[in-house]
This record gives C-alpha cells, sequence and structure tokens, in this order.
C-alpha cells in the first residue's frame, strides 16, 4: 500500500545512548592527564538526538532502536518519551546501552569517543518488523548503527514512495546505488568532503560539494558550516544560503542534530527550504547555549521566539 505523501510522520531509525559529559578548560595533548571540571549524564546518540528535536520543533515522531538491559536503557526510552517521541519500537537487547564519552573543553568544543552497545545489535529484520511506512512523510538514518540495517531501511522506504533522510555521520563514504533513493542528504564541512571527496571549507567549496552529489542522484543536499551557516541545494536548480544566528557558545554537543530534526519538522509541517533552514539554523543557536544533549534541545515555542527576537542575548 503506497503512502499517503501528505503524511506529517517522521520516523527516525537509529542510535540512542548515554552521554557521559566532562568539563575541562582544555584537551589533553596525547598521554596529559588533565583535572576535570565536572561530570554529567545526558541522554543522547545522533538518532535519538534527532527524533527528540523533531518531536520538540512539533512533528509527530517514532523512534526505532535499541537500548540495554543496563540501567541506562529505561532512563534513556523515558528521556525520549519526555521530549514527545513515540518508543513503542524502541527494542531492549540484552547488554549495555551505547555509550558516548564526550570531553566539553571551555569554549565550547566537544571530543567524543562512541562505544555501540546494543546499537550495534539493531538489525535489518528489527528494523523491518517495526516499520509501517503508511502515511510517513520522511525516514532519518544517520551511522550510528549497522550499516547493513541502514541500507535496508532506505531501500524498504524507497521501494514504498518515502523520503529518505541521511546524515551520513560519523563520516563514511555513501554507495553510489543509494545516492538516487536519498531524497535528502545533510551534512557537514568533514561529511560533506568525506561523501563527495571534494574538501569542504567555506560556503564556496560546499556548493561545489553539493553539486557533485546531485549529480550523483541526490535529490536534494544541505551543508552546514557551524558559524558560516547553511546551504542548500536542491535538483530542481534551486539554491539558497541561510548564515548562523550569532551567540556565544557553551557546548556544540548535539548541534547539528537539533538542526536535522527542526529542520525536518518545519518541511514535514508545509515550510519551503529556505524558511525551514532558519529555522533549524535558530534551534541549533538556541541548543549550543545549553549544556547536554537532548536537555539542551528547544521546543518549537522558543524557536519560533528567538526567531522574532525575543529570546535575543540569552
Amino acid at each position: 500500500m503506497m503512502p499517503d505523501q501528505e503524511g506529517k510522520r517522521i520516523f527516525v531509525v537509529g542510535s540512542i545512548n548515554m552521554d557521559v559529559v566532562s568539563k575541562v578548560d582544555r584537551f589533553p595533548q596525547p598521554g596529559e592527564t588533565v583535572s576535570g571540571l565536572g561530570t554529567s549524564f545526558f541522554p543522547g546518540g545522533k538518532g535519538a538526538n534527532q527524533a527528540a528535536a523533531a518531536a520538540k520543533a512539533g512533528a509527530a515522531c517514532s523512534m526505532i532502536g535499541a537500548v540495554g538491559s543496563d540501567p541506562f536503557g529505561d532512563a534513556l526510552v523515558h528521556s525520549l518519551e519526555d521530549s514527545g517521541v513515540g518508543v513503542q519500537s524502541v527494542l531492549t537487547k540484552e547488554g549495555t546501552s551505547g555509550l558516548a564519552v564526550i570531553t566539553v573543553s571551555a569554549d565550547g568544543e566537544n571530543h567524543i569517543v562512541l562505544s555501540e552497545g546494543a546499537n550495534g545489535m539493531l538489525t535489518a529484520d528489527d528494523a523491518a518488523a517495526e516499520t509501517d511506512w503508511g502515511g510517513v512523510y520522511a525516514v532519518l538514518l544517520q551511522n550510528e548503527i549497522p550499516w547493513e540495517t541502514s541500507k535496508a531501511v532506505i531501500r524498504s522506504a524507497s521501494e514504498a514512495g518515502v523520503r529518505v533522510w541521511l546524515n551520513p555521520a560519523p563520516a563514511r563514504e555513501v554507495p553510489a546505488e543509494l545516492l538516487p533513493l536519498l531524497d535528502t542528504l545533510i551534512v557537514n564541512e568533514t561529511e560533506a568532503s568525506a561523501v563527495s571527496g571534494i574538501q569542504v571549507a567555506h560556503i564556496g567549496s560546499a556548493e561545489a560539494a553539493a553539486s557533485e552529489l546531485l549529480s550523483r542522484g541526490a535529490g536534494r543536499v544541505v551543508v552546514t558550516l557551524g558559524e558560516q551557516g547553511c546551504l542548500c541545494a536542491e535538483s530542481s536548480g534551486d539554491r539558497c544560503a541561510v548564515p548562523a544566528y550569532k551567540v556565544e557558545a557553551a557546548d556544540t554537543t548535539a548541534a547539528g542534530d537539533t538542526f536535522i530534526g527542526a529542520f525536518a519538522a518545519a518541511c514535514a509541517q508545509g515550510s519551503e527550504s529556505r524558511e525551514a533552514l532558519r529555522f533549524a539554523a535558530a534551534a541549533a543557536a538556541i541548543a549550543v547555549t545549553r549544556h547536554g544533549a537532548q536537555s539542551s534541545i528547544p521546543s518549537k515555542d522558543e524557536i519560533e521566539a528567538f526567531m522574532a527576537g525575543e529570546l535575543a542575548g540569552e
């Protein structure tokens, strides 16, 4: 049965992690020990973050993923529920949940070490059993679950006429045969460079990389450039660039995921690309002023107020 293309639901198939975040004045050099300024535990994972961002931005969103049988599992599921994400398809696997050890420096940059845990046990059969494409607007995927599982979801969704959005993070090459199945490819500078083969450092090189990926079959390419803003290029020939909002960053963890989830939510609710990009940029700007992953993601009301100038300077 062909799904309703006007459906507003978003599926996220991806990772669910507990982030163990330690603050430091500066990152250590190899072999060096530095004193931490405090450690906190935050629910995260690229998939879960994007799902939480989409739900908080007003979209109906469900998560397909896996947590472990350890004490973190329940906390991770409850965090998604608190964000408004449907968790009926979050599975429990015997063993540990995904774990990210994150070090955040005084200037808000981060280093991340990821242990996949239960995320690595999410199979293509698991995803297929939990997926009903009826009325789904788009499915969002990343690279923190097995690639074979992601490939199966991409093919299944594409065959069903559902938009496929891929954020290939951590960065890896996307097979040529899959690019034509992607409605939207969202990448930062590092990911754009890895996928396109073109070194990306600014808007000009981002446009060159986007053009290359469009020529290989992607329907739309969005390149995020941090403080330089973002670029959107579509197979129709449309191009637009949106500047970043100026804020003082406290923690950049989950900023990219917040952007992606908010962008997907805005598109699902009928926004055109430029309007959706501005909304997503505002969501990411708010997120970097806060600590943590899902805990930093703003609501739709907060995003709209920020865009209206009511949160300027906070």
